[in-house]
């Protein structure tokens, strides 16, 4: 089979709106000079989309016309790494999405261990910052909370009262409170104190000592909480 039916083939099978880069073709290293080629001639045609540099998506399509893909379609291939997770979305975008932010970046944040990134997908410009921890599809639901507590004071446009319910909410739905626990560990004393506040609300006979063995007793975390929106707030020196 040619270099060309092969890709058409490939492309006829993903489902509309994905995105996909030369590595996820069924190309061998010496035919990328003609998968080029032919790769260009689908963007000509309009079969494919060109989102950034390598970065290609099979558009989908409506009454109103091509649908761009969202966010997190475009910013697939930076978030997995052979279908595993080694990203996830932060900063401005993810708070938007947790509904602590009615501001919609026009730079995305995405934090990794280890991977570097400065890249234009369209209108958006994309960066990262390095993650605390290793990432994987069991953590990086308890990270984003995580990253929201460390980021609680410049969050644009924060109503205080209601981001600590949402935080709340979010914590009370995790399966695995100790695995929280932990990774609160691995952020800065601010974000341990909090964490073990919303964790001891939330549940009063889990184990907090690590938390609290890890916090200089004469430190105080200023969050802007009074008692009336954090009602244990004196009990891990959050004011």
């Amino acid at each position: 089979m040619k270099v060309a039916e092969k890709i058409a083939e490939k492309i006829a099978e993903m489902p509309d709106g994905t995105t996909f880069r030369y590595q996820e073709l069924p190309i061998e290293r010496e035919e990328y000079t003609a998968a080029a080629k032919a790769i260009e001639r689908l963007v000509k045609n309009g079969l494919i989309t060109r989102a950034s540099t390598g970065l290609f998506y099979k558009p989908k399509r409506s009454a109103f016309g091509i649908l761009k893909p969202d966010e997190q379609e475009l910013l697939k291939p930076y978030l997995f790494s052979n279908g595993e997770r080694i990203a996830y979305i932060t900063g401005t975008l993810l708070y938007n999405r947790m509904g602590l932010t009615t501001q919609v970046p026009k730079n995305i944040k995405i934090a990794s261990r280890d991977k570097r990134l400065e890249l234009t997908l369209g209108n958006l410009k994309v960066t990262s910052i390095k993650s605390y921890v290793d990432i994987d599809d069991e953590n990086y639901r308890y990270l984003e909370l995580l990253d929201a507590i460390k980021d609680f004071k410049v969050i644009p446009d924060l109503d205080k009262q209601a981001a600590v319910k949402i935080l709340k909410d979010g914590i009370s739905k995790l399966e695995d409170k100790r695995l929280f626990n932990h990774l609160a560990l691995t952020y800065p004393p601010r974000v341990r104190a909090l964490a073990g506040a919303l964790m001891e609300l939330l549940s009063p006979k889990e184990d907090l000592s690590l938390l609290r063995k890890s916090l200089n007793p004469l430190s105080n975390f200023e969050f802007g909480l009074n008692k009336s929106i954090l009602s244990n707030s004196e009990n891990w020196k959050i004011s």
